[in-house]
């Protein structure tokens, strides 16, 4: 591969990932939310996928599917991934254990979404590592209304 194209890739790498990093530096009480899914740990950008129609119609049922680039072995598996919805009434949506026997790092569900708001995904790998994925979803009719 030339220094050109490498270059190049990288440079396509960083402004993909950029929306990614400010997602997660942007917002106080999402630092927060983050740190305790985590642990404190150091959470990295990548390796997770958010799949969800970014207009959804009916806030009550969205379509989700998170995959989590795992080769999904004894030594190298997903061991959880966490589903956050900050603007919801409990940002937690679910947390899913996973294991070495599970096939895939993937999980295929439907979320109650409150408001246009990021689903975020948090895996947490079998090393000890969290990764850190995100989408933009507009619900035109939103559910989870307090009151």
């Amino acid at each position: 591969m030339s220094a050109d194209r490498r270059r190049f890739l990288v440079s396509c790498s960083a402004l993909a990932l950029a929306p990614a990093l400010a997602l997660a530096q942007q917002n106080p009480q999402r630092e927060a939310l983050l740190r305790e899914v985590t642990r404190g740990a150091a959470l990295r950008i990548g390796r997770v996928l958010v799949d969800t129609p970014t207009l959804a119609d009916n806030g009550h049922s969205v379509p989700l599917r998170i995959a989590v680039d795992s080769p999904m072995t004894a030594a190298d598996h997903v061991r959880r991934i966490t589903i956050l919805a900050e603007r919801n009434p409990r940002p937690v949506v679910a947390s899913y254990a996973l294991g070495p026997y599970s096939g895939r790092g993937e999980i295929v569900t439907r979320i109650r979404v409150a408001d246009i708001q990021d689903i975020i995904a948090v895996a947490e790998l079998s090393d000890g590592s969290f990764w850190m994925g995100s989408a933009h979803v507009i619900v035109t009719e939103l559910a989870c209304l307090e009151g």
